[in-house]
């Protein structure tokens, strides 16, 4: 793809991604570190953009991503625990009993492994099958960091891990973050989810929505401007969305909709 030269300013130098082709990105804190985030840090500057990150946001040797991954591979079946648990949180509720009763018996035993699994990997404070009745019984878990997941942060980590997957499948370097405050030079404040610069190639943006996000469409189509990113790569993952939906909403919009069968496919077309 042709780099984007013209907005570079002369006196900053893009440095070039670190190889990571040969890293199990599921279990590294490699990414954490400022080396990593040093393309991506000098792209910014080249717009001056003040880009502050968290190192610890990429940092794959907890379970977030491994949680994550499991969730959005079954989204299609696992979206109603991840909205009673959302739910539950926002009324301050303590626990969700999921009844699995009426559900074919595969579906309900892919439910209920995923919640042990969950569990396994303290996301749950308890969990307790009632086999007779087929009732999963789960305690939540009142850690911040476990909230913050199951209400949205989730989505961000799914798609960090696609995204940064991918470039290692094709070969390419990277620089890549999560959570990134952008201040422009008249000082307002953005946070972009997800960010990857392949080396050689213009930056991907993903902005991860498994809650309402059509209030905020007009905020990205400005936000998109003044990152000067085409359409293409700046993407709405909305995991809610049916394919017809998304490709409605790309037609209409100067960007690019997304549910997550969909995002990997599109993905490919960017590398």
């Amino acid at each position: 793809m042709r780099h984007c030269r013209h907005h570079r300013s002369k006196k900053t130098k893009l440095t070039k991604p670190s190889p990571l082709q040969d890293v199990n990105l599921h279990n590294t804190s490699l990414l954490a570190t400022a080396e990593q985030h040093a393309s991506l840090q000098a792209w910014f500057v080249s717009r001056q953009i003040e880009a502050q990150f968290d190192f610890s946001h990429v940092d794959t040797s907890g379970f977030f991503d491994d949680a994550a991954r499991m969730i959005g591979k079954g989204y299609a079946l696992f979206a109603e625990l991840m909205d009673r648990v959302r739910f539950a949180y926002r009324k301050s509720h303590s626990w969700v009993n999921l009844e699995l009763v009426n559900l074919p018996q595969k579906d309900a035993q892919a439910i209920n492994t995923l919640c042990r699994q969950l569990y396994s990997h303290t996301f749950f404070a308890r969990y307790h099958y009632q086999k007779p009745e087929k009732i999963v019984r789960l305690t939540l878990q009142t850690a911040l960091t476990v909230r913050q997941f199951f209400e949205g942060g989730w989505l961000e980590w799914y798609a960090f891990i696609e995204l940064i997957e991918l470039a290692q499948k094709r070969g390419v370097n990277f620089s890549c973050a999560r959570g990134v405050k952008v201040v422009f030079p008249n000082e307002d404040l953005h946070e972009l989810d997800v960010v990857c610069l392949p080396a050689g190639q213009p930056p991907i943006c993903i902005e991860c929505k498994s809650g309402e996000f059509r209030r905020d469409i007009d905020k990205y189509l400005r936000l998109r401007k003044r990152l000067g990113m085409d359409r293409h790569h700046f993407v709405i993952c909305a995991s809610d969305l049916t394919q017809e939906q998304a490709a409605g909403l790309t037609a209409m919009y100067e960007l690019t909709f997304v549910n997550l069968e969909m995002l990997a496919p599109h993905l490919t077309t960017l590398m």
